[in-house]
């Protein structure tokens, strides 16, 4: 095969149906996600709510982080009815879809002024819904393709996510100018019927349990002294073993002492981007930039970029797999934040800022799509939610609270020293990269030797 068909095969792989689907569903988990922050924010502050009591909205999102929490329950429980009629995934996909077009209906009826408390159970119900909603759709992406494919819809899923981001944000904001708020909160809410309808002309994928996981969980349930299930209290504590317990024992029974290198890469990989990302706009604007400028070139650069980068990445698992395009994706991510550095200590320029933008934003999709791919590889068909809840948890949470340190860095020593430092942190996602790609290769070796 040539290495034109090689790559025109690799591309081809958006072209699949079940491809092209997630970027319906992407377009649905993304679309709640800024009507319960920034657009909300400022919904809020149009009509005169104070700064203090909207600063208090922002807790919802804490809601997003903790989702690992009840994904047990999406990973084990049917819902009466709706799992027969659609199968598990797509029953509680379309139910968390359900809720949260209620929850944008039930806000978009709220006056802001009289009823904040209502507002914010309602924006709580929307979260709670969209993060459940997230942890479906990643099992379900997970169950209905393999590895091969992951990069790709992982791809397709943030092309999906990053149109609804536009929608939720300056879509509704248009609406709100032209009309009102509460009709912008009312079109959101029937924009959910794309996920809707998309969740009713999918097909559940198969779910089987793996061999592994059986034996995990009955290893777990002897030790614990609940194999028999004979009381109430054993058939509970088995449940909760089943559901809970589980998945975690059954992830490190498959990958022994690798699994905590793995769950050190998770934590850290994301670590150098989440970092820099929290300064970007602060920085953009101190070396004098208007925000019309800002907005035009990250919006405009940022969105395309990040979409190619993503395409990019899915056509690298395609060809190469996913070790080798993880390895590229964190050396990118290092070496477009030294390219901030440089921009710290040159005279602004615009072509300046639209190329660094579009490195980093390109950057940033190929490593995003890559390492989704790599997360959903390591999960069992039979704890799928739970496994990938716990992996996007892991992988955000360390990162964002290291980033709640980087003003501290630029008060006391100034962009350029930030972003080197920024790159820095990085630096350990690449080499436990390098050690899981030589242990990868060494396993290879080791089963074609005579």
């Amino acid at each position: 095969m040539t290495a034109e068909k090689s790559w025109r095969t690799a591309f081809a792989i958006y072209l699949q149906p079940r491809v092209v689907s997630m970027i319906f569903l992407g377009f649905s988990a993304g679309l709640p996600f800024l009507l319960v922050f920034s657009t909300l924010s400022a919904w809020l502050r149009d009509e005169g709510v104070e700064l203090t009591v909207i600063g208090f909205f922002s807790w919802v999102g804490v809601i997003y982080s903790i989702k690992v929490f009840w994904a047990p329950v999406i990973d084990r429980l049917p819902i009466p009815i709706l799992t027969r009629l659609l199968g598990k995934r797509r029953s509680w996909m379309l139910l968390a879809q359900i809720g949260i077009a209620l929850g944008l209906f039930g806000m978009a009826g709220l006056d802001s002024h009289t009823q904040l408390q209502l507002c914010a159970v309602f924006a709580v119900g929307v979260a709670f819904c969209s993060a459940t909603q997230d942890v479906v759709i990643d099992a379900f992406r997970i169950e209905t393709a393999d590895a091969r494919y992951q990069g790709a819809m992982a791809a397709a899923y943030v092309l999906g996510y990053r149109i609804a981001l536009l929608v939720a944000g300056a879509g509704a904001f248009y609406i709100a100018e032209y009309s009102s708020w509460r009709w912008a909160y009312l079109v959101m809410a029937a924009a959910m019927t794309v996920g809707m309808v998309t969740t009713l002309c999918l097909r559940e994928p198969e779910h089987q349990r793996a061999e592994s996981a059986r034996q995990a969980g009955s290893r777990l349930e002897s030790a614990l002294g609940v194999s028999g299930r004979a009381s109430l209290w054993q058939r509970a504590l088995a449940g909760f073993t089943d559901a809970v317990l589980s998945p975690f024992v059954e992830f490190f029974s498959r990958n022994g002492r690798t699994g905590l290198v793995i769950l050190l890469l998770i934590a850290l990989y994301k670590m150098s981007d989440i970092t820099m990302g929290v300064m970007a706009n602060p920085f953009y604007l101190d070396l004098g930039f208007s925000k019309k400028d800002i907005a035009e070139i990250s919006k405009i650069f940022g969105f395309f970029m990040t979409i190619a980068g993503a395409a990019l990445g899915g056509a690298l698992v395609v060809r190469y797999g996913l070790m080798r395009p993880l390895l590229l994706g964190s050396v990118m991510v290092v070496s477009t934040n030294l390219l901030f550095a440089v921009l710290a200590l040159s005279a602004p320029s615009k072509v300046l800022l639209a190329a660094v933008i579009s490195a980093d934003n390109l950057s940033g999709g190929l490593a995003t799509s890559v390492f989704i791919a790599y997360l959903s590889s390591l999960t069992s068909k039979a704890y799928t939610a739970t496994q990938y809840a716990l992996f996007s948890s892991l992988m955000t949470l360390p990162a964002q609270f290291l980033g709640g340190f980087a003003g501290l860095v630029v008060d006391h020593y100034g962009y350029y020293v930030f972003f080197v430092y920024a790159s820095v942190v990085g630096l350990p996602a690449i080499s436990l990269v390098l050690l899981l790609l030589s242990r990868e290769r060494r396993m290879i070796a080791a089963t074609q030797s005579p």
